[in-house]
């Protein structure tokens, strides 16, 4: 191999269907992402199905494991039917592994396929609902987007994947972790705050309502705005619009600020 070429990227290796990891027999993977995998299990002793994260092995050294440790303490403190709780974590096979609860699938893939007007009311409010409650436990979660709310039958929606969570502290000095297409302006730039997450499901209630997300430089009104004007009534499209604002403190101060003024135009909210 030439030595100015750059090595080939580590193919991370998954763990193979019908394979067993302790007590959990892997049934298909869920989702393949840049640092670990989640997949589906059947737990064998209790006889359930479960997810399972688990850390690509070529990454984890003690700094990385670190992040997913983190994200273990912060979900095993959360205990909310809107939230992912923590079932388990441990080493196993020399695997770090945390379980979860298994949902029916993510808004990302619900989003592929047509919503009635009543069940995008339920999951707007369940989404708005689980950051608020984050926020309440001066949590910023830093990576809002579809593929990490994930869907109960009902249906109900639950806030995941605490990965690069942050708890509030008085200074924010974060790198600019987080997924792009949903990221604050001030968040890539390595200043997260509660705002960047409102701005994030901004762009998540625009994705919801016109099947599109707003691009950078964020102008209003955003294009498909015609279809938002077609979903949504004035109140909502004013709510958006002011998660929307590229000055942090013309938004809502967070999600729960967010959520108390949402649950007031509810009712009035989609056509």
């Amino acid at each position: 191999m030439s030595p100015l070429l750059p090595p080939p990227p580590v193919q991370p290796r998954r763990l193979r269907t019908r394979s067993r990891l302790g007590k959990y027999r892997i049934e298909s993977l869920l989702a393949d992402g840049p640092y670990s995998n989640v997949y589906r299990a059947f737990d064998t002793i209790e006889g359930l199905r479960v997810a399972l994260k688990v850390p690509h092995p070529h990454l984890a050294d003690e700094a990385f494991l670190e992040g997913f440790r983190h994200e273990a303490r912060l979900a095993a403190k959360i205990e909310s039917p809107r939230l992912l709780s923590l079932k388990d974590a441990s080493v196993i096979d020399g695997h770090f592994v945390l379980t979860y609860p298994l949902g029916t699938e993510s808004l990302a893939d619900r989003l592929s396929r047509r919503l009635s007007t009543q069940n995008l009311a339920v999951i707007i409010e369940h989404c708005l609902e689980s950051l608020a409650l984050l926020h309440q436990q001066r949590i910023i979660h830093c990576d809002i987007k579809p593929e990490n709310f994930i869907l109960f039958p009902g249906p109900s929606v639950r806030l995941a994947d605490f990965g690069i969570a942050r708890i509030a502290v008085r200074t924010q000095n974060a790198s600019g972790s987080g997924t792009l297409g949903y990221m604050a302006p001030e968040q890539a730039m390595g200043k997260p705050s509660f705002r960047s997450d409102v701005f994030a499901v901004g762009l998540l209630l625009y994705r919801m309502l016109t099947g599109h997300v707003p691009e950078y430089p964020f102008a209003w009104p955003p294009p498909e705005s015609a279809k938002l004007r077609r979903k949504a009534r004035p109140e909502m499209i004013a709510l958006i619009r002011k998660c929307l604002e590229l000055s942090p403190r013309h938004r809502f101060r967070d999600a729960d600020a967010l959520y108390k003024a949402y649950r007031q135009i509810r009712r009035r909210a989609l056509h």
